[in-house]
């Protein structure tokens, strides 16, 4: 869900540079890329903060900050950006541990190091709309990638997205492949997303991402 406006924006370059080649896009959580990459179940893979994996390849792709998505009402819409310590009484609405575990480690980490440990609401899978309702109910306050935050809060009137600061959390796409497998296609695929990845400046500041109130 988070990574849509990353895939969409390779999609859209593999059809540019390569219109006779088909793409078939699932979604599926970071921790199940790796291993069904290995196994042939997918030619490429597009992951958050991936587990290392023997005979499966990695390339960073994109990085870009995560942002405070939460309610128009909460007491932190008018604050811009947002310290990241100003969340120790807040509750997180993350996904469980288990569906990416370095992403949640990372985000644990950072909000140690702004001396307090995150309390966390875990949902598994809802759809992405029950997530923001329980947002724009102002119970919990979600930490997405800016792409993703500053989507849902044009969609929605009644969220806002504001910068996260000391530290900036700093989420990291990766594009995964199997080592012993390298055809035509894929080599294509990789090349188109490297394309994308220069143009969109996805690997520069991470600072840099725009985001607005």
């Amino acid at each position: 869900m988070a990574g849509f406006e990353t895939l969409g924006a390779i999609l859209a370059t593999v059809a540019d540079d390569s219109p006779n080649l088909t793409v078939i896009a699932s979604e599926l959580f970071s921790a199940e890329v790796p291993g069904r990459v290995l196994a042939g179940e997918l030619d490429v893979g597009l992951a958050l903060h991936p587990e290392p994996m023997r005979g499966v390849r990695s390339e960073p792709l994109r990085k870009e900050p995560l942002a405070l998505l939460a309610s128009t009402q909460h007491r932190l819409a008018h604050v811009e950006p947002v310290p990241l310590a100003d969340l120790a009484n807040e509750t997180l609405l993350l996904f469980p541990r288990e569906l990416a575990p370095a992403h949640y480690d990372h985000i644990v980490a950072a909000c140690e190091q702004a001396g307090f440990r995150p309390r966390v609401e875990a949902f598994a899978d809802p759809p992405p709309q029950a997530m923001l309702a329980h947002l724009q109910a102002g119970l919990e306050v979600g930490l997405p990638p800016t792409s993703f935050a500053l989507h849902a809060a044009a969609a929605e009137p009644g969220l806002i997205a504001h910068r996260i600061v000391e530290p900036e959390i700093v989420a990291e796409w990766s594009m995964l492949w199997a080592a012993r497998v390298q055809s035509a296609a894929i080599a294509r695929l990789l090349e188109s997303a490297r394309r994308c990845a220069e143009e969109h400046h996805w690997l520069g500041s991470a600072s840099a991402v725009p985001l607005s109130a």
